[in-house]
This record gives C-alpha cells, structure tokens and sequence, in this order.
C-alpha cells in the first residue's frame, strides 16, 4: 500500500498529490503537491487527515461488529479495512513523534 492510498496523511506525508478519487480538496491536494500555502490549509489539510483516519476507523469498528454478529458476507472487506486503519492509525502516531522530536530539537538550539 502506497501512502498516496491512505488519503490525505500519506498525501502531505510523502509530499504527492491524493489520488482524484480520494475526498480531499484541491487545496490539500495543492499543499500536498509541495505549492506554497498558507498556514490555514496546512491546518486544513491536517484536520482533513484526522477526519479522513476517524472514518476509517469507524468503517473499521462497523464491519468487525457486522463480522462478529454474522452479518458480514464478505470478510475480506473487514480485513482491508481493518488494516487501511492500523497502518494509517501508525503512520499519523509516526508523524506526531517525527514533530515532537523536531520540535524538541529546536528548543535545544542555542540561539
């Protein structure tokens, strides 16, 4: 799985652009393609992301609840989705660990 496939996380990650069949807006997409941008669609483009990772999540938890119950025909879109979420679940815990450490790194500094 590539991170351009898991949204908008991947997208500003990697520093591509979001497939055009994702739900991300053509100024994250713009953000993500590496364009200038102000401050506000960066924090748009990272409230996108935690939205697009709590749908996830939820699509996620329905199919596991629908498996559980008998309900689910077809356990191998469970699966998908269960590890679209994990991967994109560790991916955002690894970008969050990246910007502390680069944030404690500047406070170390000697100006």
């Amino acid at each position: 799985m590539s991170l351009a496939a898991l949204g908008p996380i991947g997208a500003v990650v990697a520093g591509v652009a979001a497939p055009a069949s994702s739900s991300v807006s053509p100024a994250a997409r713009t953000t993500a393609a590496g364009a200038q941008a102000s401050s506000g669609d960066f924090g748009a483009s990272l409230a996108g992301a935690v939205d697009n990772l709590q749908q996830l999540q939820s699509t996620s938890n329905q199919l596991a609840v629908q498996a559980v119950t008998g309900n689910l025909d077809d356990i191998h879109n469970a699966t998908i989705a269960a590890t679209r979420a994990q991967v994109t679940l560790e991916l955002a815990s690894t970008v969050r660990n990246k910007a502390v450490d680069a944030f404690n790194e500047i406070m170390r500094m000697q100006g």
